[in-house]
């Protein structure tokens, strides 16, 4: 598998996540997955949108989605947010991250459906060494899942955590919601 995209990782030649509002003049072509995201998230510039289609094999015997799936949304998210390929690691902006700590509150359950719900992902909390994500995974009308995530720097060869580079620093800062 080693040189192959994973098929949600494109849509029309380029990532399928996208930042609302900061996109070129006229934004995401209409009737693509991105335009209606987009069209419907024009007061939301500084969050992170990633559309993500509800898989069958995220469904368990209760019929909705099973919690433990909805950290793998988490993941597709925070990897388009911040531009981490796996099969080009060594394009990556960001060198050397590990999760310290997940927190997810289930809102309301999320069943199968033919469009895609959205990910939302933002910024609260820059340190020298960590930053805190936070998450909400909804549609129009509800927010099925909040969750936040800490996610530190860390140096992979001595083993142990790092200080976030400037280059780093400033690309989060782009993202960051303060309430």
């Amino acid at each position: 598998m080693v040189g192959r995209r994973r098929p949600w990782g494109v849509v029309h030649g380029g990532p399928a996540s996208f930042v609302v509002g900061r996109g070129e003049e006229g934004g995401a072509p209409a009737g693509t997955v991105a335009g209606v995201v987009q069209e419907s998230l024009e007061t939301l510039a500084q969050r992170h949108v990633f559309p993500r289609m509800v898989r069958f094999a995220d469904i368990d015997s209760l019929g909705h989605v099973n919690n433990v799936r909805f950290f793998d949304y988490l993941e597709d998210a925070r990897l388009g947010m911040l531009h981490i390929d796996p099969y080009r690691a060594g394009d990556a902006p960001f060198k050397g991250l590990v999760i310290a700590r997940h927190e997810i509150d289930y809102r309301r359950p999320l069943s199968f459906r033919a469009e895609p719900v959205r990910v939302e992902t933002w910024v609260t909390e820059i340190k020298p060494v960590r930053f805190t994500l936070a998450y909400e995974i909804r549609d129009d009308d509800e927010v099925f899942v909040t969750a936040t995530s800490v996610v530190v720097g860390y140096d992979v060869e001595r083993a142990a955590p790092r200080r976030l580079s400037p280059q780093e620093v400033a690309y989060l800062e782009r993202f960051k919601i303060t309430t």
